[in-house]
């Protein structure tokens, strides 16, 4: 402890001294003083450049981009007009449009409920775009307006892809409703198979 103590102390004053000599070293050199003034003459020098023409670029505003391609047209769906509920097929029956709405209940002879307007269905774009086909199997009431009431998915293929397409399709199918003893009257259960197809 005692020897790094005495190390330290010589060698601060070996630095010591080392600054005084340097320091009379400065004084004693032969330099003229900051305050004194300099014999000299100052030259400015000023280049002076060449005329240069000044080049101006023409910049041309991009073009707008390419119009996306507008989506492919919408193809119309096939779909299954049969009702299930009654086992025959839409097409091979005589279909009666004529509705007498004379006399007191509005229909004259009885019968059976008769699709008069299926509207087809909206393919959705995801389905469209992805390529997926599927059905749809709805059950619902025929009211005596023969206006469709409450549709509910029995069963889709694949699930949830279709149901809310079939689902507002089938609201806006119309029906001759049935009609007994005169009275038009409301039909539970009816079943309608909706099949979404693309074609080529």
């Amino acid at each position: 402890m005692i020897m790094r103590y005495v190390f330290g102390v010589s060698l601060g004053m070996v630095v010591t001294f080392m600054l005084f000599l340097l320091m009379q070293a400065l004084i004693k050199s032969d330099r003229s003083a900051l305050t004194e003034n300099k014999f000299g003459r100052i030259v400015d020098m000023v280049r002076l450049d060449d005329d240069q023409e000044i080049q101006v670029k023409d910049r041309k505003p991009k073009p707008p981009p390419p119009p996306d391609e507008p989506p492919p047209d919408m193809p119309v769906p096939d779909f299954d007009s049969s009702d299930i509920s009654q086992g025959i097929e839409i097409g091979l029956i005589n279909i009666d449009i004529s509705l007498n709405v004379g006399g007191t209940g509005g229909f004259s002879t009885d019968g059976e409920y008769l699709p008069i307007v299926k509207v087809a269905p909206v393919y959705p774009r995801r389905a469209q775009t992805r390529g997926i086909e599927g059905y749809v199997l709805l059950e619902f009431i025929v009211t005596k307006t023969g206006a469709v009431r409450d549709p509910v998915v029995l069963e889709s293929k694949p699930p949830g892809i279709f149901d809310r397409a079939a689902t507002n399709a089938a609201l806006k199918f119309k029906y001759k409703p049935r009609v007994v003893n005169g009275e038009a009257i409301d039909v539970a259960g009816v079943r309608n198979r909706i099949t979404f197809e693309l074609t080529d």
